[in-house]
């Protein structure tokens, strides 16, 4: 009986955290959030699935916050990669990168390339994509790449950025350390 009342008392807060915590409905460069970016305006006048919709969805974003506990939490990124696949929006940047993400640190990384490149798709300004497939091109020994990738961070987040410095780091280690970031 005291399980089932913890449960129910912890889904309740949960519940209201969710519903009660702000949306990010504009542009957020350092997208390293628990809470997805909303998606680029775009310029086209073709007639495209609402992408905001699921954003600003409670549902979604409380999947999306799960997603985002597997992988920084607990390190379950196999897990992860199911949760944000049952989202049916692989078409949002930051559910991309983080799938992307997921896959580069199980080793996949073919698959882990193809999510980055769809994220940088819907997203070209995404910076923790730039900075996460720059540690990939680190990781695959391509660090000319990886430096275009911090330019890039650079003039979309600045400098002093967490993304830019992480990657600035990661840049600065000796090659063929095996270091995997």
């Amino acid at each position: 009986m005291k399980k089932s009342a913890l449960r129910i008392a912890t889904l309740a807060l949960f519940s209201m955290a969710v519903a009660s915590g702000p949306l990010l409905l504009s542009k957020a460069y350092a997208a390293g959030s628990d809470t997805p970016s909303s998606p680029p305006a775009s310029d086209s006048s073709k007639k495209k699935k609402d992408k905001s919709s699921s954003i600003e969805d409670p549902k979604f974003l409380a999947a999306y916050r799960t997603a985002y506990t597997s992988i920084y939490d607990r390190g379950d990124y196999a897990t992860a990669i199911e949760q944000l696949k049952a989202l049916n929006r692989e078409d949002v940047a930051d559910v991309a990168n983080l799938i992307g993400y997921s896959y580069r640190k199980l080793g996949n990384y073919q698959a882990s390339k193809q999510y980055y490149e769809q994220a940088l798709a819907d997203d070209p300004n995404h910076v923790r994509t730039w900075q996460y497939y720059g540690l990939w091109q680190l990781e695959q020994g391509n660090r000319e790449q990886a430096r275009y990738h911090l330019d890039k961070v650079a003039q979309l987040a600045g400098t002093n950025s967490a993304e830019y410095r992480s990657l600035a780091d990661a840049l600065e280690k000796q090659p063929g350390t095996g270091l995997v970031y």
